[in-house]
């Protein structure tokens, strides 16, 4: 835990102070999945204690439960009478090559679309099996790349430390920092209970690091919009993830809708956004038309693989990144099976959710004391370095989950009843605790 911990600390600038972690056992995996789970918890419970520091004077004390932090990186929510709908399209998934193995990831309507379209349309499983096996992986990932979709061949690390975007990557920070030069003087709006209270959160992201940063922030008083496009959606993840959140849509490619969202920017304290490297910058609201319309906001982004090298625009998701980076290899060797073996949940998307924010964090302490705003940039792919070159998962396995786990609250959902698994993470003072229910995309005005 302490090189997992110390990392992150180091990385955003944190004092690397030990924490109290409790309860013992691990996800099974080859990797430290659990470790990266607390320590990424802990460095964004630590990023708040520290601003707490900073502006009463007290630093309160904090614990993350390991156990708890390893059940919140797959899912929190548990349904009263009612099921989250599955989270994976019926054709997404690894299928052998040819060569090897290939990951694809057709999730969103126009992805499937894209794989259909080099692969030919598939009714089921099987349908794609049988076309996927007549290709080779890399000119398949490429095919489907190249039509828009989102597909990973399965490398190992050592290929991956050897391709031209894993050296890219691996080469760049856990977190770059940049700094802006004028001054934004704003006091602090919070309190010790509620240390994000008046703050404004815009979030442009979607499945799934990014909505468990503003779901972090939101638990601490943040006041957190997000805005999705007008048709985009994710049933399955929508209900773990909008957790006291505001959501509405926007399409900004239509003037009013542009109008509305600047006003929104312009207000922000805090921007958070996963969009492809490039992809704000085509819509006319690059990082200098962000600055203009907003300075001193903190922006804070995510992408999959990185912010340099030939892919530092391509669509990805966890489970690719997984796939591209050598972690579905070693996970294969480490079961002594014959096909790609993934993490035991998402882990990469959550342990980089929690990084980004304690960025925000950590930006929003540095603005209070000298008045400027900045940026974070943190990547899929880096995170994954950071994991795979820790030390092997542990041995013995987490207590099962079981009623005590779960809060007293019921949770009144859109989709019925709930209840929320206790929190992982105790700052004395400062509960994390959420005011708003789950939501669904676009049920709220897009205002402050």
């Amino acid at each position: 835990m302490t090189d997992l911990l110390a990392s992150m600390q180091a990385a955003l600038g944190l004092p690397t102070t030990p924490i109290r972690f409790a309860s013992d056992g691990a996800l099974p995996s080859a990797f430290a999945v659990t470790e990266l789970a607390s320590a990424s918890i802990a460095v964004a419970g630590q990023a708040i204690a520290e601003l707490i520091n900073q502006q009463t004077g007290r630093l309160p004390s904090l614990e993350v439960d390991r156990r708890l932090a390893s059940f919140w990186f797959s899912t929190s929510l548990r349904p009263i009478g009612w099921s989250v709908p599955p989270m994976w399209d019926p054709v997404a998934g690894d299928y052998a090559t040819a060569d090897g193995w290939i990951r694809l990831h057709t999730n969103a309507p126009h992805h499937r679309r894209a794989a259909e379209k080099v692969l030919g349309a598939c009714v089921d499983r099987a349908d794609m099996a049988s076309k996927v096996i007549r290709w080779n992986k890399t000119e398949l990932e490429q095919a489907v790349v190249d039509a828009g979709g989102c597909a990973a061949e399965m490398r190992s690390w050592q290929a991956w430390q050897a391709h031209p975007q894993g050296r890219a990557v691996n080469a760049e920070p856990l977190v770059h920092f940049t700094e802006n030069v004028e001054a934004h003087r704003s006091p602090w709006p919070g309190s010790m209970a509620q240390p994000l209270a008046g703050l404004k959160v815009l979030d442009l992201t979607r499945v799934l690091a990014g909505p468990v940063a503003s779901r972090f922030l939101a638990g601490l008083g943040a006041d957190v919009l997000r805005i999705d496009p007008p048709t985009w959606n994710e049933p399955g993840v929508v209900p773990e993830v909008t957790l006291g959140k505001r959501c509405a849509r926007l399409n900004l490619h239509q003037p009013d809708d542009r109008a509305a969202f600047e006003a929104l920017l312009k207000d922000a304290d805090i921007l958070l956004h996963g969009y492809r490297a490039d992809a704000l910058e085509r819509l006319g609201y690059g990082a200098e038309q962000r600055h203009r319309i907003a300075p001193g906001l903190i922006d804070v982004s995510l992408n999959a693989y990185g912010w340099s090298g030939p892919w530092q625009n391509r669509r990805g998701f966890d489970s690719l990144v997984q796939m591209s980076s050598g972690i579905a290899d070693a996970g294969m060797a480490w079961k002594q099976t014959d096909k790609p073996t993934p993490l035991p949940v998402q882990a990469l998307d959550h342990g980089t959710g929690y990084l980004m924010a304690a960025s925000a964090v950590v930006l929003l302490a540095r603005r209070l004391e000298n008045g400027r705003g900045g940026s974070a940039h943190l990547s899929l792919a880096r995170t994954a370095k950071l994991l795979i070159e820790q030390a092997a998962g542990g041995q013995d396995a987490l207590r099962p989950e079981d009623a005590n786990d779960q809060g007293l609250l019921v949770e009144q959902t859109p989709w019925g009843p709930a209840h929320r698994l206790q929190v992982p993470m105790k700052l004395v003072g400062t509960p994390l605790q959420w005011t708003l229910p789950a939501a669904n995309l676009g049920e709220h005005r897009a205002q402050w």
